[in-house]
């Protein structure tokens, strides 16, 4: 697929007719024209041979961003300089939102584009009716330029004085136009961009240093061909460090296998209630926002139903499953963070006391097996496993999935990669015996090991698992090497925490505030966790709107914010996990006091709540942890003052009042 629809020098394009360009945009052009695109391709074109006249360089139209689904108006390079040009024809006024979409193109291709890495890259909106303004020529630390608002009559005067500002060599523009692409989509922009029809090869990096994800989506397409052809059931693990794209693999998946014809569905189910709600909403909202675009009108509704077919709650899966004992329609289940299925104890409890089901006596992952098993022929589960990721009561964890096996499905072919045996998925040792299992099937392609999340460190789990063992010359060691990439920050000034989070979001990045469940007493800083937030619009809703993250008013916990993430977020760290000097001291406030939290797997879920809560940023995050209060019994300064300590020795740089850095 070409990057861009047309491209060509700046002499050549003035040199062409107006009809050979717009025959060039068209015969590329993907969807129905409509009268409304073709009239503003005609005025980009005329303008832009106008305002151009007297600059070298190279243009391209409709340049493809495939994490956002969508195409840059117009990219010019000239000299060493890329600029990223956003055409509003007709308008008066230079909206907010507009300028905040050019500056996510202008980002996009300074951080996913490889041969924009070390370029200046200077984003422009044009609204061709408004007033002319004062230019200011600003560039950000990584050589992003402020967004410059222009009519078009300063377009030849801007793109000279950006391209003065460097004596670098120019751009090979050949070697520019067929640069790698290396995105690194946010979960909900993924499944926007597969819902649309890319690929999952569009959508993740493939540099040397990172898994390519399609690498294991074929591994998986492979099993899922091997159980129709030979007519038997296959059940896969694939495991990851967080942020690795595991979630991605699995709605690919689900997005991808079809085949209405012979009554074969795929499904993504989840648990995760935050997950699925504002996945589904995403959907819904970016395919009414495209049909607009288009002139068309489409009920909200009728997306959202959609969706629902498309990405489903695991426990609506399952109470239909209660109510009928035929094979569901889905062949091809991928369940979503299988290790959190509930254990038999939880399931029992829940069938007996919600469901009326006295004599229920499977788990979770059993009664889920059981269901696929109905098929007479063949089915396939994909079980998605993040390690360290078991934040709640009842969560049964990978063993329970493989004691089922071995107790009611033995017939079942299992795939498994190596690293299944690994500590972080198998604290309690080995998941089986040598031939407990009939079929089991090793593949190092069902292992995802590094994390595409944060795309500007991939070390940022390893220095979060280190931090969260104690092992500071580890965690001291990996803070070094990911600390000019990834800015993390720690402070006792939450105003300061705040302004710096505002300070470093540009065009649509998010940021929010987030905090462990247990995090009872940072309510006198106006950080309530008790309050519940709405995922939907905590994730999907714009910077002006208070229910939005980026509000900072509504602080999302663990159970909000798994499987999600933003681009920078601020850490509140509580009393609930304290470091004493030497090890973590687990509390839960009950009642009117702290008190010790002895049950060992409430520690496990304490330790995994924060471990979520600080690698859900994909960019730099700060955290705050409180002054305490010698006058609060609930608030000593004993109990925040050695994890401070703690973690300033880790090396994390410390914020000042003010947003200073110390």
């Amino acid at each position: 697929m070409a990057r861009a629809y047309y491209f060509k020098s700046i002499s050549g394009f003035i040199a062409d007719t107006e009809s050979h360009i717009l025959g060039e945009l068209v015969g590329r052009h993907e969807f129905a024209l409509e009268e409304q695109q073709r009239n503003a391709w005609l005025t980009q074109i005329r303008a832009a041979k106008n305002w151009l006249s007297a600059i070298d360089g190279h243009i391209a139209f409709e340049f493809s961003i495939p994490r956002m689904g969508k195409r840059i108006d117009c990219v010019i390079i000239s000299g060493a300089v890329i600029f990223a040009i956003e055409f509003k024809v007709g308008a008066t006024a230079y909206e907010r939102h507009a300028i905040d979409q050019v500056m996510d193109y202008a980002l996009d291709l300074k951080n996913f584009h490889e041969q924009s890495h070390q370029r200046i890259v200077v984003p422009i909106l044009v609204c061709t009716a408004a007033d002319e303004l004062d230019v200011a020529f600003t560039l950000y630390d990584d050589r992003v330029a402020k967004p410059v608002c222009t009519n078009g009559d300063s377009l030849a005067t801007i793109i000279d004085r950006f391209s003065r500002l460097t004596q670098e060599s120019d751009v090979d523009v050949n070697t520019w136009l067929a640069s790698v692409y290396k995105p690194t989509p946010t979960i909900i922009e993924a499944a926007q961009a597969l819902y649309r029809g890319h690929s999952v090869e569009e959508l993740s990096r493939s540099d040397a240093g990172a898994i390519n994800l399609s690498r294991t989506a074929k591994a998986i397409s492979e099993i899922i061909d091997t159980s129709k052809k030979k007519r038997q059931k296959s059940i896969c693990f694939l495991t990851g460090v967080p942020g690795a794209g595991k979630t991605l693999a699995g709605l690919n998946l689900a997005n991808s296998w079809h085949n209405v014809e012979d009554s074969e569905h795929a499904v993504f189910l989840s648990g995760n209630g935050p997950l699925v709600e504002v996945l589904r909403e995403a959907l819904a909202r970016n395919e009414v926002a495209a049909a607009k675009e288009a002139g068309l009108k489409q009920r909200k509704g009728i997306t959202l139903s959609k969706a629902k077919a498309f990405i489903q709650n695991i426990h609506h899966f399952r109470d239909d499953a209660l109510a009928s004992t035929a094979a569901p329609i889905e062949r091809v289940v991928v369940f979503d963070e299988a290790q959190r299925a509930w254990s038999l104890k939880q399931t029992v409890s829940f069938m007996k006391t919600k469901k009326g089901r006295t004599d229920f006596n499977q788990s979770e992952p059993e009664f889920l097996i059981s269901v696929l098993d109905r098929h007479p022929d063949w089915a396939t589960i994909i079980c998605l496993i993040g390690g360290g990721q078991e934040i709640n009561t009842g969560e049964a964890g990978l063993r329970e999935w493989f004691e089922s096996i071995k107790r009611a499905f033995p017939h079942w072919h299992v795939y498994v990669s190596t690293k299944l045996s690994d500590q972080e998925y198998t604290p309690e040792g080995a998941l089986y015996l040598p031939g407990e299992l009939q079929a089991v099937t090793n593949c190092d392609d069902l292992h995802l090991a590094v994390s595409i999340r944060s795309f500007r460190s991939e070390k940022l789990a390893a220095f979060i698992k280190a931090l969260l063992d104690c092992n500071l010359p580890q965690a001291r060691a990996l803070y070094i090497e990911i600390r000019n990439a990834y800015p993390i920050f720690i402070t006792r000034d939450l105003l300061a925490a705040k302004q710096w989070l505002a300070s470093q979001a540009r065009g649509t990045e998010r940021y929010g505030m987030v905090a462990s469940s247990g995090a009872i007493r940072l309510k006198p800083f106006g950080i309530n966790v008790k309050a519940p937030i709405d995922p939907k619009n905590w994730f999907l809703n714009d910077k002006t709107d208070i229910r939005s993250s980026c509000f900072l008013e509504d602080v999302a916990t663990e159970f909000d914010i798994q499987g999600l993430e933003v681009d920078w977020t601020c850490v509140a760290w509580d009393a609930d996990l304290r470091h004493d000097g030497q090890d973590w001291a687990y509390k839960s406030f009950r009642g009117a006091a702290w008190q010790s939290v002895n049950d060992r797997d409430a520690r496990v879920y304490l330790k995994n709540a924060y471990r979520v809560l600080l690698t859900r940023a994909r960019q730099g995050m700060v955290i705050y942890i409180p002054d305490g209060d010698a006058s609060d019994a609930t608030r000593q300064p004993e109990y925040y003052d050695k994890t401070y300590a703690y973690l300033c020795a880790t090396g994390i740089d410390v914020l000042g009042h003010a947003g200073f850095r110390l």
